[in-house]
């Protein structure tokens, strides 16, 4: 027999023990002796607070559920659920016993834990698993469900019949044993596409049946997520001819690469865009871009027929490589693009080292060895950007980098490197869509009356964001542009746009400005260039004189044509304008023989004319002799004050600069400086 001492130790401890694992768990001491019975000697305050809101005589239900355990158990120690219910709700409480002491006084501490939720979790699991299981079973499609290593977990009852299996006989088989081996590339890849989580299709697959013969099968694959982790894969089957004609067919075509069958450049964006719409803070994702290193050389020395047949086998190279963090993509040609997902900067690295081991390897057409070599850009988000564009545009950026360095190596993006073009051809080649592609703008530089203040002409200057390179310098692309002839069709363009703009103002209702624009000496030789103004002019019925054309010395090599077309265009009653005056060779004496309104000063002459006096002198003598022939004058390139004070000691009318405004987007000239005019 125990003494009374030793069993208020064993009490005192348990109850230690309750209270330091958690004082919110419902607690009973119960002692029972040979002529009372049970009785309750102890009672925490979380038991006392769920029966708060009721009778008493619910608690003594408990306890008579309790009491009915201890007389029905002859263990010392056992579980077992208890339910009752409160204001119409139903509880489940996991009710723990223990014997704490025998003797002549035998006491028992009794725990309580709640299991109500647990229990509506499991009804609500199991919900959704019969809803599953029926649309799974009685789905009119064959459907095999695959865990991620490839086994078949499942297939249902229109897959037996179909197929002719026992499922019996499939359950824990490879899938692949069913696969006929020409089509084990493709299902390959699209297994491991859905693994990394997105759904794919395999347009046609040959399916072994129970008889030995194959089956032509269409395949839509589908992710298995388990607790938001793809754990395998739903694979849909349908016979071939049911769906070559169907929508699915087109999904593919529209989502797929059609020759390695990987996802192609929509896919790339698409995806893209959904990963960095989902990341979640501190994520990391690389885009790293694989650019095959004189790829071309091998097409125009084997042909295209062996240049495709090697393409397939680099990307079954590069498919090896794709798991659930890694998506591969066929952007163009012989470029790839790898999303990575949730990898460091370190693991980045080494994937890209065993990329460029991996593409080192040699390959074989028709039993000959060839080498093929791998230039690769990466950018990584957040740190190069958030936005896709950016992020895709840094990546290229960083690759054109690592092949103009020596090729076979990879870059990360850096800052230092600017958004150039690697080559001019490849400018060229970009420049030739951009019109089509709507990368051209204009902005627009105001010019202000150094007397008044007032500003009403601007000088239209063109822009190129190009969607791989971004803002391309006009110094880099107009000469280009000369060059190559595009000027004529990129001029027209900036033409087009700006009569369009003095229509919208003239429509508005807004004060008259004029705007200059700049006209190569390509467009000014043209036979034809004095009739297509006018026609612009007459299409979008606007005021001549609200429009200038601005033409360099360079343009007026050969006098009588010139003379031609600017009396031409005089007649019309366009301004007509001389930039970078100063900087050509021709004779001044055309200053007196040319219809001519205004000379704009080149800013070569403007720069530092507070410091050097003979730019002042060159300034203000072209300043007088301007006036003295009835011309107006502007001067460019104005950025000092004091520049602004010389210039109207010399009765310069204007100027244009950073000193009042850089050239800006047609919407802060609206907001700005245009107004309506006055009645």
């Amino acid at each position: 027999m125990h003494n009374s001492s030793n069993i208020r130790l064993a009490i005192s401890d348990y109850l230690i023990n309750i209270i330091k694992e958690n004082p919110s768990i419902p607690t009973y001491l119960l002692k029972k002796d040979e002529q009372n019975g049970f009785s309750l000697i102890y009672v925490n305050d979380a038991a006392s607070f769920i029966f708060q809101p009721v009778e008493q005589s619910l608690l003594e239900d408990v306890l008579n559920q309790i009491l009915a355990l201890l007389v029905s158990n002859q263990r010392y120690e056992f579980h077992q659920n208890i339910s009752f219910t409160i204001q119409n709700k139903l509880y489940i409480y996991d009710v723990a016993i223990i014997l704490l002491e025998d003797g002549i006084e035998t006491i028992y501490g009794v725990t309580m834990y709640d299991r109500t939720n647990d229990e509506k979790e499991k009804n609500v699991l199991k919900g959704y698993k019969d809803k599953y299981l029926s649309l799974f079973n009685n789905n009119l499609d064959p459907i095999i469900s695959i865990c991620e290593n490839g086994n078949i977990l499942d297939i249902n009852i229109m897959t037996s019949k179909m197929l002719g299996y026992d499922p019996k006989v499939l359950l824990g088989q490879p899938i692949e044993q069913l696969i006929e081996e020409n089509s084990m590339r493709n299902f390959q890849l699209m297994m491991k596409q859905t693994l990394s989580g997105y759904a794919t299709e395999m347009q046609t697959c040959l399916i072994l049946h129970v008889k030995g013969h194959y089956l032509p099968m269409y395949l839509k694959a589908m992710p298995l997520e388990t607790n938001s982790n793809v754990s395998g894969l739903h694979l849909v089957l349908r016979d071939i001819a049911e769906v070559s004609d169907d929508q699915e067919q087109l999904y593919y075509l529209a989502y797929h690469d059609h020759l390695t069958g990987l996802w192609n450049r929509r896919a790339l964006k698409e995806h893209l865009r959904d990963t960095l719409m989902n990341a979640v803070q501190d994520s990391e994702i690389s885009i790293v871009r694989i650019d095959l290193d004189r790829f071309k050389l091998i097409n125009e020395s084997l042909g295209y027929n062996y240049g495709d047949e090697l393409l397939k086998k680099i990307a079954d190279r590069l498919g090896l490589y794709i798991d659930k963090s890694n998506n591969l993509y066929r952007q163009s040609g012989d470029e790839f693009v790898f999303i990575i997902n949730g990898k460091s900067r370190d693991e980045t690295s080494e994937f890209a080292e065993n990329i460029l081991i991996e593409l080192s390897k040699p390959l074989y057409l028709d039993h000959q060895e060839y080498f093929v070599t791998a230039s690769i850009g990466i950018s990584m988000f957040p740190y190069d950007g958030k936005k896709m564009d950016e992020l895709l545009i840094k990546a290229d950026q960083a690759l054109f980098v690592a092949k103009d360095r020596g090729r076979a190596h990879y870059r990360y993006y850096q800052e230092h490197m600017n958004l150039a073009f690697p080559n001019d051809a490849l400018m060229e080649s970009h420049l030739r869509r951009a019109i089509e592609k709507e990368e051209f703008s204009i902005h627009y530089q105001p010019q202000v009356n150094l007397v008044t203040g007032e500003i009403n002409s601007f000088e239209a200057l063109l822009r190129w964001n190009n969607r791989k390179f971004g803002y391309v310098s006009p110094m880099n692309f107009i000469p280009i542009a000369e060059e190559s002839g595009m000027i004529m069709q990129i001029g027209d363009w900036v033409l087009e746009e700006v009569c369009k703009q003095l229509k919208y103002w003239q429509e508005k209702g807004y004060r008259p400005v004029r705007i200059a624009v700049n006209i190569s000496p390509k467009q000014f030789i043209q036979d034809n260039f004095a009739r297509k103004i006018h026609g612009k002019i007459q299409k979008y019925e606007i005021s001549p004189s609200s429009l200038e054309v601005e033409i360099t010395e360079s343009a007026m090599t050969d006098m009588q044509d010139t003379f031609t077309t600017l009396k031409e265009l005089k007649d019309i009653g366009v301004i007509i304008s001389i930039d970078d005056f100063g900087t050509g060779y021709s004779s001044l004496s055309y200053l007196k023989k040319y219809p001519i309104d205004i000379i704009k000063i080149d800013q070569s002459f403007i720069k530092d004319m507070e410091l050097d006096d003979k730019n002042a002198a060159i300034a203000t003598t072209i300043i007088q002799l301007a006036h003295s022939l009835g011309m107006e004058v502007i001067a460019e390139g104005v950025e000092k004050d004091r520049q602004v004070e010389i210039l109207k000691s010399a009765n310069c009318q204007k100027a244009q600069g950073y000193l009042f405004s850089k050239p800006v987007p047609i919407e802060r000239i609206n907001e700005s400086y245009m107004q309506h005019e006055n009645p």
